[in-house]
């Protein structure tokens, strides 16, 4: 591993650890190409002394693309470390995006490896173990995280949080229109009263979670990495991201994949 690419990924660890932010890497670190920056995002495994469990996409919407000013969908690994037990109490402290993402999610039962051909849906489906419903709380390492640019977004692990996935869906999703299927969400005040509620579908998720967990599965296979037996992929928020405020709850229902709930504290 080059020497620079290990200290910028420790920098953004130590960021994260301390729960603080920074402008932009020192010039003698930053990344200024997408290869660039997944080589630091790759160093961070071996930082954090921790393993691989999964990997999320960030930006998988045009808003969501928008808002953070690049061109198309991120990858990001999930860490042992970022996953906590459905129903868990997080605190929201040196998280400065303070919203909470319903998603949805995939466990894998088969490898995918790298290879040259894309793989199609089919055959990432077909290496597919279970659907979860899923939330993320993503957070940044940057203090202008919508002007960072794509590379040290990258770099920063896609704006990977904290995560915790719900219980495997009924099998029936196969046969479902996972595009068109509803996602209602809830956030309740520290008063026990609603605050807002929020609504979403799948096809906020690159059309449908299974193109954004197609392009995952081809994403990876190009970075020469590939989805492995027993990942997560969790594939992007379904709805507009819920902003949230200590000893808020929130709950997302979604339907016959069953309902979740977190609450934040400060």
């Amino acid at each position: 591993m080059h020497p620079i690419t290990h200290e910028a990924a420790r920098l953004l660890w130590a960021a994260r650890q301390q729960g603080t932010v920074i402008d932009a890497l020192p010039d003698a670190l930053r990344p200024h190409t997408e290869a660039q920056g997944h080589a630091i995002q790759a160093a961070l495994p071996d930082v954090a002394q921790d393993t691989v469990v999964g990997w999320k996409i960030a930006a998988t919407s045009a808003a969501g693309q928008a808002h953070i000013q690049v061109d198309g969908p991120l990858a990001g690994r999930i860490l042992s470390g970022f996953v906590h037990p459905m129903g868990s109490t997080l605190s929201l402290q040196g998280n400065r995006m303070r919203v909470v993402e319903p998603e949805f999610a995939f466990r894998m039962r088969a490898d995918l490896p790298p290879r040259e051909q894309p793989y199609t849906q089919a055959e990432v489906l077909a290496a597919v173990a279970t659907l979860h419903p899923a939330f993320e709380l993503p957070d940044s390492r940057f203090a202008d995280f919508t002007r960072a640019g794509k590379a040290q977004l990258i770099a920063d692990d896609s704006c990977a949080g904290r995560f915790l996935f719900g219980p495997a869906a009924p099998q029936a999703w196969r046969s479902m229109d996972l595009a068109a299927h509803p996602v209602h969400a809830t956030v309740t005040g520290a008063d026990g009263l609603p605050r807002y509620t929020g609504d979403g579908e799948g096809r906020a998720l690159l059309g449908d979670p299974r193109t954004a967990l197609t392009w995952l599965a081809n994403e990876l296979s190009a970075l020469g990495i590939g989805l492995k037996a027993g990942d997560w992929a969790s594939c992007g928020t379904c709805m507009v991201p819920l902003q949230v405020q200590e000893r808020d709850r929130v709950v997302a229902d979604y339907g016959v994949f069953g309902r979740i709930e977190v609450a934040v504290s400060d």
